[in-house]
């Protein structure tokens, strides 16, 4: 399997309502308690919350997500909460992933495990909601922004401080608010990441930023956009690089909804500039990470009988060298829900 071919690397990293910084908080346990040192106005952005764990019989569990409605159609708040934590919950189901907390092991990570992450989509899911709600609502990046910092805080508060999801708060969150504000009926390919870009791309590129935040630092002197620029486009490597990816490899193993995760997460860590990485291992361990994730795509990806252990290998290299995309993280759960929205039951 090859992921889609991008025209330049793709700049992801994780984003927040107070302020732009690396990652999903993946290998930077600090994010939550940095000083708000900004510059700019108050930042306006959407954030989503990490939803409450999922019961062993729900889809989700079972590498599904759950649908409602006709193909492509859009459902209420409750339902775009439900999906936005069951892509949450995936995600950390996923395995192997490079470097990134699943519930096998804490890949790169010390301070988080995957009981870290259970908890902090529990405290997350009505967040998620109440951003749909104000995107049905029309409601503007000043009042998305507030939902959004009460959903960091909800995540400091039952994770004892650590930054798990605040990237994927921040991405899914304006997706949430995007499926909210488009409401129900079909929902076209890209009318998401439009609808995002269309309507608050200004706001999200007009805030402040942490100075001292490693995202900002790692963005500065690489001149990197990051999750800040990736979202105010329209989220152009969701749909460039990682629905295609994750399309082409269920069609390669349609009974394995893993590997298919696998597959897409892989193509993203290769597409994305990720500040994570490069806040982690440096220009040398951001080159290994995209290089290797890129031979692995060449070489056949999730269509080779021994994916598996290529993969296995490949996340042990990673958590040798501390290495942890948690740009890609966050992307991979983001896929994940626009997939579901747009291919319906």
């Amino acid at each position: 399997m090859t992921g889609a071919p991008s025209p330049s690397p793709s700049p992801l990293c994780g984003g927040g309502w107070a302020g732009r910084k690396a990652g999903s908080g993946e290998g930077n346990p600090a994010s939550g308690r940095e000083a708000a040192l900004t510059l700019g106005p108050a930042r306006s952005c959407t954030v989503v919350p990490l939803s409450a764990g999922l019961r062993p019989d729900t889809p989700a569990s079972q590498g599904t997500l759950p649908r409602r409605g006709g193909r492509g159609a859009v459902a209420p708040s409750a339902h775009l909460a439900a999906l936005a934590v069951a892509a949450l919950r995936l995600e950390l189901d996923t395995y192997p992933k490079p470097g990134l907390v699943s519930r096998v092991d804490s890949g790169s990570h010390a301070d988080m495990d995957a009981a870290t992450f259970a908890a902090s989509a529990s405290a997350l899911e009505p967040h998620f909601a109440a951003l749909a709600r104000a995107g049905a609502a029309g409601l503007a990046m000043p009042a998305l922004r507030r939902i959004g910092l009460e959903a960091e805080a909800a995540m400091r508060a039952a994770t004892g401080g650590v930054n798990t999801h605040r990237g994927a708060i921040f991405g899914l969150g304006l997706l949430a608010a995007a499926a909210g504000a488009l409401g129900p009926g079909p929902l076209p390919a890209g009318a998401l990441g439009a609808h995002v870009r269309e309507r608050h791309a200004a706001g999200i590129l007009g805030g402040p930023e942490l100075l001292h935040a490693p995202g900002a630092r790692a963005r500065r002197r690489h001149r990197i956009g990051g999750a800040p620029a990736e979202a105010a486009a329209g989220f152009p490597t969701l749909y460039r690089v990682g629905l295609p990816a994750l399309r082409r490899a269920r069609a390669l193993r349609p009974s394995d909804a893993n590997a298919a995760r696998v597959g897409c997460c892989l193509a993203l860590v290769a597409a994305l500039e990720d500040t994570n990485l490069l806040h982690r291992g440096g220009e040398g361990g951001y080159r290994f990470a995209r290089d290797a994730a890129a031979r692995f795509d060449r070489a056949g990806g999730v269509a080779r009988d021994d994916w598996f252990a290529r993969a296995a290998a490949l996340h042990r290299a990673f958590v040798a060298r501390r290495l942890s995309p948690g740009g890609a993280a966050d992307l991979l759960a983001m896929t994940l829900f626009v997939d579901a929205l747009e291919t319906g039951p």
